[in-house]
């Protein structure tokens, strides 16, 4: 499959999640998968704010990069807050360079091979709800092509967000939209704990089964996650599914 092709379908795939079936957490994991895949990056993740302005990670490629995030939200300081305190995309094409500034994240950056990264706004008609951020294990600024195609793709989830239901969302209920995602992700959090305890894996691993799970039953991971931690599905579904494979 050719570049465009490769563009248009990223595109269809967010604009697919208008259905009424829409799953978040889909919608923010394929943002991040996407990025990685078109965009010339090592890794992504996306942050969403939660009422009290809060930033929340809500997808990431890996846990290193899921990593950097939080450690933005620990010190409250970092590109990707600064990006969504003001909605403006940040770029930093050389993280060693901001040691003096942000020693913390460099340290994190550094240890997990990172050397720059680039972040911009997840916003919904210039309204800022939250970062996208892209890092690369190689120094220097991301092509300013990849930075607006990042952009509109983060610019896409926002708008899917604002269509979780079958009606299109008023301007003063998206709060209730990024509160019902970040709700979402929470019980995923600890959807992803029981299955580690079941399974006496990793945090990653009980992910990616649920992850596989729910892709090959065709249904949705957050109801998935929903009706596990609920009790009304138990654990060793998840883990059977993974041994018929």
């Amino acid at each position: 499959m050719n570049r465009e092709r490769q563009l248009a379908k990223a595109f269809v795939d967010l604009a697919d999640t208008y259905a009424s079936e829409f799953d978040p957490l889909h919608l923010f994991n394929r943002l991040v998968h996407t990025c990685a895949e078109l965009l010339e990056v090592d890794a992504a993740a996306v942050m969403i704010a939660d009422a009290r302005g809060s930033l929340k990670t809500l997808a990431a490629t890996n846990e290193e990069a899921a990593f950097v995030e939080l450690l933005q939200t620990q010190t409250g300081s970092g590109p990707c807050m600064d990006c969504y305190r003001t909605g403006e995309a940040r770029s930093v094409p050389d993280i060693t360079a901001e040691r003096e500034r942000w020693p913390r994240l460099v340290t994190a950056m550094t240890d997990a091979g990172y050397r720059s990264l680039q972040t911009v706004p997840v916003r919904l008609h210039e309204r800022p709800l939250g970062g996208l951020t892209l890092l690369n294990t190689r120094a220097g600024a991301m092509p300013n092509d990849d930075a607006h195609l990042a952009q509109a793709l983060a610019d896409s989830a926002a708008l899917a967000l604002m269509h979780w239901s079958t009606e299109p969302a008023r301007s003063d209920d998206v709060i209730t939209r990024v509160q019902s995602a970040i709700a979402v992700k929470a019980v995923l959090e600890i959807a992803k704990g029981m299955i580690a305890e079941y399974a006496g894996g990793t945090i990653a691993e009980a992910g990616q089964l649920l992850s596989d799970y729910a892709s090959r039953h065709r249904v949705s991971l957050a109801e998935t996650v929903h009706a596990l931690v609920s009790r009304t599905m138990d654990p060793t579904v998840i883990l059977n599914a993974r041994e018929l494979n």
